[in-house]
């Protein structure tokens, strides 16, 4: 009855506490060193073997009880005060207006806009993908190893691995795009595929997260004419000029046979590149026929349709073309970088007004 008694005293003690300071005092007075549950259980030396274990188990049981009670008041305390602090508490963040000055269009935005208008007149449709894919869209259907070094982990970001075994990763090119698109349509497809990639590159040209576009063409009749008559009619356009060099140089990829990477002629004058004039060469892209691998895993018949495919860095072609020295500047939100090198918000590029 004795410990009845004081349970019920203490509890009500703990409830009453307005503060943390208060039920602090409580603990103290019940729970330390001269505690009123303390000071019981120091009696326990003085009292026979059963009588001990039963007032041990009784005197533990509700020291257990007052500790719970404290924990729960106390989270209820720092709750309310945490709560009446919010309600009383604010900070504005908000930015002044500025009424000076103006924003710019990003020169990546303004070269995506460039590219999609030019191929848009050639035909080509627009087609997106998930920058997170699985190992089939991003390497097995593309015909690429199990050895090859890309699929190794200095060289892509790999996410945890599943119950299964497998992983999930971030694309290192949009080429699983192209996939996609042939499992989920049927030829004629003619499409290109903007977007952000990932590999695991850092310097002066290459940055983890970049800008890429790759071109897909599936079709019956399609050959490498008018693979090289697209990439001509596209740098004509984009460099604006009347006519480019180009030379196609035998390379090897595993998603195109034959394959090829495309050099343009140029010079330099005062320290900028000119496109389309000189002797000198610059490597702008990768291209070739669709391996027929590939065609099989979009689900197309290889022995009936054929097509080809090319892909080049989105920064990299607008470096070339405004003479950007450093791509990592791309993505240090650096004003007076932007200020210099971005585009007004309403020049948007079209053919017939002018792509800049």
């Amino acid at each position: 009855m004795q410990l009845q008694s004081l349970e019920a005293d203490v509890l009500d003690q703990v409830a009453a506490a307005s503060d943390e300071a208060a039920l602090e005092a409580v603990r103290v007075a019940t729970l330390g060193k001269k505690g009123s549950i303390s000071e019981r259980m120091k009696s326990l030396g003085a009292m026979g073997p059963e009588e001990r274990r039963e007032a041990g188990a009784a005197l533990n049981l509700l020291k257990d009880k007052v500790a719970e009670a404290l924990a729960a008041r106390k989270m209820a305390l720092q709750e309310a005060a945490l709560e009446a602090r919010l309600l009383t508490e604010k900070i504005d963040v908000t930015l002044p207006v500025r009424p000076q000055g103006q924003g710019t269009i990003h020169p990546v935005s303004q070269v995506w806009e460039e590219v999609v208008q030019i191929f848009g007149d050639l035909g080509f449709a627009v087609a997106e993908g998930p920058h997170i894919e699985d190992d089939f869209n991003n390497f097995t259907a593309l015909n690429i190893p199990p050895e090859h070094p890309a699929r190794q982990e200095h060289d892509t970001f790999y996410f945890n691995e599943k119950p299964d075994g497998s992983r999930m990763l971030l694309r290192t090119h949009t080429s699983p795009v192209q996939i996609r698109t042939m499992l989920a349509s049927k030829p004629p497809i003619r499409i290109i595929a903007p977007g952000r990639t990932y590999r695991c590159d850092s310097d002066m040209t290459h940055t983890p997260m970049f800008n890429q576009i790759e071109g897909l063409v599936i079709d019956e009749i399609t050959h490498l004419g008018h693979l090289k008559w697209v990439l001509a009619e596209f740098c004509k356009a984009f460099f604006e000029v009347d006519d480019v060099k180009m030379r196609f140089r035998a390379s090897h990829f595993p998603f195109t046979e034959p394959s090829m990477e495309v050099d343009i002629n140029y010079t330099r004058e005062g320290g900028r590149l000119v496109i389309g004039q000189g002797d000198s060469w610059l490597e702008i892209l990768g291209s070739g026929m669709v391996h027929p691998n590939v065609i099989r895993s979009g689900g197309i018949d290889p022995g009936k349709y054929q097509g080809f495919a090319f892909g080049m860095g989105l920064d990299r072609i607008a470096m070339l073309k405004y003479g950007i020295p450093d791509l990592r500047a791309f993505f240090e939100a650096d004003l007076r970088w932007l200020r210099h090198y971005g585009f007004r918000a309403l020049q948007v590029p079209t053919l017939a007004g002018g792509l800049t």
